[in-house]
């Protein structure tokens, strides 16, 4: 039987390693195979460097911190700012998922404090809901993978949406056990600590992602470090009551039964 396969589609160089990275150094230690996608070049990261430049450095990095998950790195496809929910993103997107055809989609939330993620977890769920679609075209044209798909989000940045209303999951991953991993793909971006601390206010990059981490934990009321998920609406992409993610870590996660009740409840 051929391994799980789950894919981390971002938006941004370093978007994985501060969000997801936990998760899927979880994913490939228990025997799936593992992808990394940051949509954007990230060109737009520095105030030093131009952006051609900085894409290529950025891109490096990229690079480096995939292999330090342990995934697959694909290559982007648009710029920082420049991603739009349209038709040509789209198609970019079914295509890269199509040939890795995943068994999960790891993206971002669908509130988010910036754009660039909010489009790219659209671009996502609709790019994954294509995986039984012959039909639409993809760029360049892949065959889609006719198998089930199931979508999670992460938290957003900072643990809030756009206005400031405090976000919940629903599956927390300790990821305590992976702190050093997690971290030292985070240090691979090292073009983005002088850029973070300048631009929007982060002291530390590297402090900053472990203190989120351990608010997640905090948060979940059980772990020290953890990462929280949301899982997608299953029509379209699976059978109701599949949750790999959950079978797959059981052992790390657990699932927050009182997110799940108040789903139910409407709240």
């Amino acid at each position: 039987m051929s391994a799980k396969v789950a894919i981390a589609v971002a938006a941004h160089p370093d978007d994985v390693e501060f969000l997801m990275g936990g998760t899927l150094l979880l994913l490939k230690q228990a025997g799936w195979e593992t992808h990394y996608l940051n949509v954007s070049s990230g060109n737009c990261g520095s105030q030093k460097m131009g952006s051609e430049e900085t894409a290529k450095v950025r891109g490096e990095e990229a690079k480096e911190a995939a292999k330090l998950l342990g995934a697959k790195w694909h290559e982007g496809f648009s710029k920082d700012l420049e991603i739009l929910y349209d038709t040509s993103h789209l198609r970019k997107l079914a295509a890269i998922l199509r040939g890795v055809a995943p068994d999960v989609v790891l993206t971002h939330a669908p509130h988010d404090y910036m754009e660039d993620h909010v489009n790219v977890c659209r671009l996502a769920v609709t790019a994954a809901f294509t995986h039984s679609m012959p039909n639409f075209e993809t760029d360049p044209p892949t065959e889609p993978p006719f198998k089930e798909v199931v979508l999670y989000h992460a938290m957003p940045y900072g643990l809030r949406d756009p206005l400031r209303k405090r976000v919940t999951a629903g599956l927390y991953v300790d990821v305590a056990e992976v702190a050093d991993e997690k971290l030292a793909a985070l240090s691979a971006h090292e073009s983005q600590r002088s850029w973070l601390d300048a631009s929007q206010g982060l002291d530390s990059y590297l402090a900053r992602m472990e203190e989120l981490d351990r608010e997640v934990g905090r948060l979940s009321g059980r772990y020290e470090r953890a990462e929280g998920w949301r899982r997608h609406h299953h029509p379209g992409f699976s059978t109701e009551d599949v949750d790999p993610l959950a079978d797959a870590l059981r052992k790390d996660c657990f699932v927050n039964e009182k997110y799940e009740r108040n789903l139910e409840k409407g709240d």
